[in-house]
């Protein structure tokens, strides 16, 4: 099967390591570490791929990757179990040619989840449950994905940890993905330190030249980290 990947350092990418992800989606290291084990040693062997690449002492994935993961992590939250997110990333991209499924509008548009099973409302107008029943189920919760903003390729373009009403993004073109504020090139920890140094959130907006919303968003953000 041929696919798209995106395992090779590179600008417009981003460049994610376990720490990152767990700081920005808010979860445990370990579970970063056995999810990015799982995409190389199983749907990487699907695809005779490879999601990860090493930088360092620490794994390393691409921005597509890392959104998966975040809808791996809301799916968990809703109740499903890993093997059910995981068979269903695997059937959707077998199905649907695409290596990072969850990262495709068209696919999450079709995305529900009953709190137990993944469901696929297909194009055709059929929904299938992807365990590999193919059953139907239409007793479904839409999937939740506002965090996101896609491109004109469909797939995911942007990432807000705290939601899009917070002014704290991930954009792979902007400092090679880090998490930033929102049109500009600073990243939070930068407004935190001189917040925890004592500077006033007023100083540190005329400093940097931001609101002061973008200065309460970037501690927000730094001090809720995992």
């Amino acid at each position: 099967m041929s696919m798209n990947f995106e395992n090779q350092i590179s600008l417009g990418v981003g460049i994610y390591t376990s720490k990152e992800i767990a700081k920005i989606l808010r979860l445990p290291y370990y579970k970063i570490n056995r999810w990015i084990s799982y995409w190389d040693n199983k749907l990487g062997k699907d695809f005779n791929e490879q999601y990860s690449w090493k930088i360092d002492q620490s794994r390393a994935v691409s921005f597509h990757t890392m959104i998966e993961f975040y809808l791996m992590s809301s799916f968990a939250e809703s109740g499903v179990q890993s093997k059910n997110i995981l068979k269903a990333h695997q059937e959707l991209s077998i199905m649907l040619h695409t290596a990072f499924p969850f990262a495709n509008k068209n696919v999450l548009n079709g995305l529900k989840t009953d709190g137990k099973k993944i469901y696929f409302e297909h194009p055709d107008g059929y929904t299938i449950s992807l365990d590999g029943t193919k059953q139907t189920n239409l007793e479904v919760i839409k999937m939740f994905y506002k965090n996101l903003e896609f491109g004109g390729d469909e797939m995911a373009s942007r990432f807000w940890p705290l939601g899009k009403t917070k002014k704290i993004v991930c954009d792979p073109e902007i400092q090679l993905g880090a998490v930033t504020i929102e049109g500009t090139r600073i990243y939070p920890e930068t407004i935190y330190e001189m917040y925890k140094g004592g500077e006033s959130k007023k100083f540190i907006a005329e400093t940097y030249e931001i609101t002061t919303t973008q200065v309460n968003n970037a501690i927000e953000y730094c001090s809720q980290a995992a």
